[in-house]
């Protein structure tokens, strides 16, 4: 038998809290203002066969109608089928309309009388 007695344990946590909303850089707004512009993605065939989503650099200041230098573009996602790949740039430009609609503030989406 052991003369051990179990020591109560102790669980440390904090909690913070903020009055309002973290807010989003005009840098930030102006990517998602980019990205949900369908005009700004491409699509492209890897070696492999599969189809790659990407976006334009926003920080790339040619104008692809007149430069030929337009080659800085972020890729984003791969898919299989060039269907699916149009499908994740459709959601990916829905996605970031909804968070600019969002950034703008409360909606009222109900009322009553």
């Amino acid at each position: 038998m052991s003369n051990l007695k179990p020591k109560p344990m102790t669980f440390f946590y904090q909690t913070s809290s903020w009055n309002s909303q973290p807010q989003i850089t005009q840098e930030t707004l102006n990517l998602w203002k980019h990205v949900a512009d369908k005009k700004n993605w491409r699509i492209v065939q890897l070696p492999n066969g599969f189809y790659q989503t990407e976006y334009k650099d926003p920080k790339c200041e040619c104008n692809p109608e007149k430069d030929t230098c337009c080659e800085n573009w972020i890729d984003v996602t791969r898919r299989e089928t060039l269907e699916g790949a149009e499908q994740a740039i459709d959601s990916s430009v829905a996605h970031y309309a909804k968070k600019i609609e969002f950034a703008n503030g409360p909606k009222v989406v109900k009322t009553f009388k």
